[in-house]
């Protein structure tokens, strides 16, 4: 109440109305360790209503965070410190993931809870279970509201994921008011439907109805659980509570005042009484949860030292010893083979090279598996009985199964991906962006991405699609145009530890283009000379994916009219833009300023590269049903039309 109100700004309804609830639980159940916030058999605690920031920063700084001070509460929401307006995931720090995009922290503490289930049907022995933790989530009216949590909690049931604990705020408001209007959803029924455990009508201001609602949760091993908590939002607040006045202002100085009179709370703004202080400090108890479970970890590896190396190295986030050689030689044979394949296929020659080596990617499709090509050879689906497996059947919830994915890497050992069309990632908009946001890994594979799908018309045709993942901050795009820049792709993919990255890829087969050793190096440099002329060139043909080919046959026609072309490939336009500047001269020398840009989507972004005397061959309308060849002919994605065009340019 006091850091919103210092603030001016916040949302004190949800932290005041769940507090009873947040006391219970992290002062008698949650499994965590103040002094290592990120061991990895903690339980994961996830505020998944977001806007009550300041309920979870203010357990952080009791419990004995050092990063949490009271300093830190006094400047919530300001400039540099790390009690932000919205929770804030940052590596080796307590808070789990970014929340306040509603239903999102609930479908990322599905994935948790996955990881937990996946790893102990792995690594755990009997007697052995050195992954045993819970993953607890308080969420409110507007997470159920949300889609995206009935894709993950009805995937949740179906998967049995019997550590995972939701809290719900049941207090009926939302920003409007009364949520009678809008949200009279029978939830307990809905989520006994998806296969919970649901634990309806706890009061949420009674500290032992809410332990003994825990603890017929924790006793349930194969279903989730819905704890539905009757309460009160902005509790104590004697003119304002239980409406939408408290959601997301401050109480005000006067409301303020009345309240520390209706709770009894005398104590000045930040200061907390020293039996308080004492009693609420977890740092004694988390430092003996840790190590009580280092010495279960010490039997655990001298019974099973290859286990507990491999659990070590897959929870410290390391690849295995010899992944540089292993991938070198893999592109290599890749590129031996010379296969003429669509790029999905060569997404899924990728995958049977590099999955093996890497135990910890685990993945699936938005039932699409035999589309995307997701499935490897070694993969094995995972279900509620068995999650022993690197392989999830998500179901047609592509928005849901990228929050998952962001939830099973924020657990802790795997690298995730999934599958879907490149047009239904705009289902999926808002997970790509948290996952950009927060920095985290998540392979994104995406096929079916241009006009070249044919038949299935504009409304699976993508054409803005990549170009508007290419605007998102921290994310990371490839569009291959054959086997070796989709290897490469992959490889860069597994890599890349500081975001998500798109896949982009065709149905239809594509040729193998034959470079040297020099030139397949150059391919994770995002952008090179695929093909050149004898001197400096007269024109630049840059091209991606399915357009290379296209490129290539272009400057053959142009040489035999005497006229010098150089192909560039870009398969990453971020990948290049980071590489230093002369490198990025020496494929686009600023003084050939003829030079065309040809990919089968929106022209927006191309024109920087090309700049005001070159042109852009693209498609800023929306495609049409007919036979793939057709199309590229009807718009004009041909070699006569790009000969054309240089002409022009020429000219």
């Amino acid at each position: 109440m006091d850091a919103v109100q210092a603030a001016k700004s916040g949302h004190p309804g949800a932290p005041m109305g769940m507090a009873d609830i947040a006391e219970v639980l992290w002062r008698d159940y949650l499994k965590h360790n103040p002094a290592n916030p990120r061991w990895a058999d903690r339980d994961r605690f996830v505020l998944s209503n977001g806007h009550g920031s300041m309920l979870l920063y203010s357990l952080l700084h009791l419990t004995g965070y050092e990063d949490f001070t009271i300093d830190q509460l006094r400047n919530f929401r300001q400039m540099g410190f790390k009690t932000a307006g919205h929770p804030e995931y940052e590596p080796g720090g307590p808070v789990e993931t970014t929340t306040g995009p509603l239903g999102q922290g609930i479908t990322n503490a599905v994935g948790m809870a996955m990881g937990e289930k996946m790893l102990a049907a792995e690594f755990n022995r009997p007697g052995h279970e050195v992954v045993d933790h819970k993953t607890w989530v308080f969420l409110g009216d507007g997470c159920l509201m949300e889609g995206i949590s009935h894709e993950a909690c009805s995937l949740a049931g179906t998967l049995k994921l019997g550590k995972l604990i939701c809290l719900y705020d049941d207090n009926n408001i939302s920003i409007d008011g009364d949520v009678g209007g809008w949200f009279t959803d029978d939830t307990a029924k809905r989520f006994e439907a998806y296969g919970w455990q649901v634990i309806d009508n706890v009061d949420g201001h009674d500290a032992a109805a809410i332990a003994a609602a825990i603890d017929q949760a924790t006793a349930e091993t194969n279903k989730p659980t819905l704890i539905c908590c009757k309460t009160v939002i902005g509790y104590g607040s004697p003119n304002k509570q239980g409406t939408s006045a408290t959601h997301g202002a401050p109480l005000g100085e006067d409301e303020v005042a009345a309240t520390r009179k209706e709770l009894g709370w005398d104590a000045a703004p930040f200061d907390i009484p020293a039996d308080v202080a004492a009693a609420w400090d977890g740092r004694e108890r988390g430092a003996g949860e840790e190590s009580r479970w280092n010495e279960a970890f010490a039997a655990y590896n001298a019974e099973y030292p290859e286990l507990a190396a491999e659990f070590a190295r897959r929870m410290a986030g390391k690849r295995p010893r010899g992944w540089c050689q292993h991938a070198d030689k893999s592109i290599a044979e890749i590129d031996a083979e010379g296969a003429k394949m669509a790029t999905r296929q060569a997404s899924l020659r990728a995958l049977n090279a590099f999955a093996p080596f890497l135990p910890e990617m685990a993945g699936g499709s938005a039932d699409l598996t035999g589309s995307n090509l997701t499935r490897h050879a070694t993969s094995t689906p995972i279900s509620g009985d068995d999650a022993k497996g690197n392989y999830v059947w998500f179901g047609v919830r592509e928005f849901g199964m990228t929050a998952i994915c962001n939830g099973l890497r924020l657990h802790g050992g795997f690298i995730p991906y999934s599958g879907t069309f490149l047009t239904f990632s705009d289902y999926s908009r808002n997970a790509l962006r948290m996952a950009a946001l927060m920095k985290v890994q998540n392979i994104l594979v995406y096929t079916h991405d241009s006009i070249g799908l044919g038949e299935d018309g504009p409304t699976h045709q993508p054409v803005e699609h990549t170009a508007s993942l290419r605007l998102m901050p921290n994310m990371s795009v490839w569009r291959p145009c054959d086997t070796v820049e989709t290897a490469v792709a992959w490889r860069y993919a597994i890599e890349n530890e500081t975001g998500p990255t798109s896949l982009v890829l065709t149905r239809q087969g594509l040729p193998h283009q034959v470079r040297d050793a020099g030139q397949i190096a150059a391919v994770a440099r995002g952008g090179y000379v695929l093909k050149d002329c004898d001197g400096t060139p007269s024109i630049i043909l840059i091209a991606t994916g399915s357009e290379v080919e296209l490129a290539m046959s272009a400057a053959d026609a142009l040489a035999a009219e005497g006229i010098n072309a150089r192909v560039v490939s870009m398969p990453s336009t971020d990948v290049f833009d980071a590489q230093d500047a002369d490198y990025r001269e020496s494929v686009l020398p600023a003084a050939v300023t003829a030079r065309i840009a040809i990919e089968a989507g929106v022209t927006g972004g191309w024109w920087r590269y090309v700049g005001t005397e070159g042109q852009v061959i693209g498609l800023d309308r929306f495609g049409e049903s007919a036979p793939a060849g057709e199309l590229f002919e009807h718009f004009g994605f041909t070699t006569d039309n790009v000969v054309a065009v240089a002409q022009d340019i020429l000219n």
